[in-house]
């Protein structure tokens, strides 16, 4: 880990901490009846400061008998508006349009079924998964998460020896794409600043949400590479990792070698995606309306793509049943 990737944990931490300091009521009301989570910059531990603040709600019950009343969760939520603003973090998006609570009945119930990408869950449930952190309700937050993943395991009884989380894994990958078919979907004909304001998302994409995406694949890969089964406390270890802490354990994995190469130059790149990153939006669109230094991103992202592959590669030789999975 790199001077800058420490210094951004230790300082997330610390914000996270003074943002809970604001939040007593709040946690006194989800205690184990529910949890908020962050995600994003935040969820990875590795905001700066000009981040915003992503959260989910999430409650135990059902949509028709929440443990979380709606009154409370109204207070919940008035209570991380007024904290977001004494610390004079930017607003939440869209109005707080996405500041909605789901049960974990909800992200459960949902899965795989038609409702799953209409209702939002499948982007709460992967994102408690792939990169969360419990802000408040730390009990429920647990007891949530766990609930999930027992879904995800449903066929483990009589697999013990040999499971591949093929469900979890598609879901991820859907994950990925679906968020490469909406970059792409909303890019059309704009004027110069609103398509460098894409060109920013995508230069993003290409970097923490692919990391996001592939650091989970890579350390279940890996994992069954090792004990040719995937439990489900395998699955908590990786949850509980940010995406760069999975590179990290990756290299703490002898057995790993041919791909540790790889690893340390993919945490050398996102280091480097962050640093460029470390700017206001009206700076960074600034920037990707110069077409030379547009260039230089799209060319470090696409690096940053070819070291996934590697490590994939390097790691999947080792796992052949779970590696064909991902590949056909």
């Amino acid at each position: 880990m790199g001077e800058l990737l420490s210094r951004r944990r230790q300082d997330t931490a610390r914000r996270i901490e003074e943002l809970r300091a604001k939040l007593a009521d709040a946690e006194k009301l989800c205690g184990d009846k529910a949890c908020v989570y962050a995600t994003g910059s935040f969820g990875r531990r590795e905001a700066s400061r000009h981040s915003d603040l992503d959260l989910f709600i999430v409650g135990e019950g059902s949509r028709k008998d929440p443990k979380l009343s709606r009154l409370d969760e109204i207070l919940v939520k008035a209570g991380l508006i007024k904290a977001t603003r004494e610390l004079k973090l930017p607003e939440f998006s869209g109005g707080g349009q996405y500041l909605v609570g789901h049960t974990v009945s909800e992200l459960v119930d949902t899965l795989g079924s038609p409702e799953d990408d209409a209702e939002n869950t499948f982007t709460a449930r992967l994102l408690l998964l792939l990169e969360s952190f419990p802000l408040l309700g730390k009990p429920a937050y647990d007891q949530i998460t766990n609930k999930v993943v027992r879904a995800y395991w449903k066929d483990y009884k009589g697999h013990e020896r040999d499971f591949i989380p093929a469900f979890l894994t598609n879901d991820v990958l859907r994950m990925w794409r679906t968020f490469c078919v909406n970059y792409e979907a909303r890019t059309r004909r704009e004027p110069e600043k609103e398509m460098a304001k894409r060109r920013l998302k995508n230069y993003k994409l290409k970097h923490s949400r692919l990391l996001t995406c592939y650091s989970a694949i890579l350390y279940l890969l890996a994992v069954f590479s090792k004990n040719k089964t995937v439990s489900p406390s395998d699955a908590r270890s990786m949850i509980s990792f940010t995406p760069t802490e999975r590179l990290e354990w990756l290299l703490s994995q002898p057995e790993l070698g041919d791909a540790h190469s790889s690893v340390r130059k993919l945490i050398e790149g996102y280091e480097a995606f962050l640093s460029n990153t470390d700017a206001s939006e009206e700076e960074l669109v600034l920037r990707f309306m110069d077409k030379g230094k547009r260039r230089e991103c799209f060319d470090s992202a696409y690096r940053f793509g070819e070291l996934v592959f590697e490590v994939m590669g390097a790691i999947g030789k080792k796992s052949p049943p779970f590696h064909r999975l991902l590949v056909v």
